[in-house]
């Protein structure tokens, strides 16, 4: 008997600003995300898909080729690509200190 496996695409989850500031925050969070810069353009190219590639790539000013090419896995998008974007996804940055309220 044969195993067949299926490719995951988180994408098909990612319902809602919610759900994508959930996975976004998620992947911020884990330790080899935080050592490994791709993983952010992974997970950019995830909610990309997530709400549509063209959508976004009006809403940024920005072609989809270029989107594609800067969210990739080999991809190293501007600052300033990665705030239109999260700004297209309705997300919003934010910044803590390290260690959390307790640490000051």
């Amino acid at each position: 008997m044969t195993l067949t496996t299926k490719l995951w695409d988180s994408s098909k989850y990612l319902k809602t600003p919610e759900d994508i500031a959930v996975y976004l925050n998620d992947m911020l969070e884990d330790p080899a995300a935080r050592s490994n810069p791709a993983l952010l353009n992974h997970a950019l190219g995830v909610v990309a898909r997530a709400r549509g590639m063209t959508e976004i790539a009006r809403e940024t000013g920005l072609s989809r080729e270029s989107l594609y090419k800067a969210l990739s896995e080999d991809g190293n998008p501007s600052f300033a690509t990665v705030m239109k974007v999260l700004q297209a996804l309705s997300i919003e940055l934010h910044a803590k200190a390290k260690g959390g309220p307790e640490a000051a």
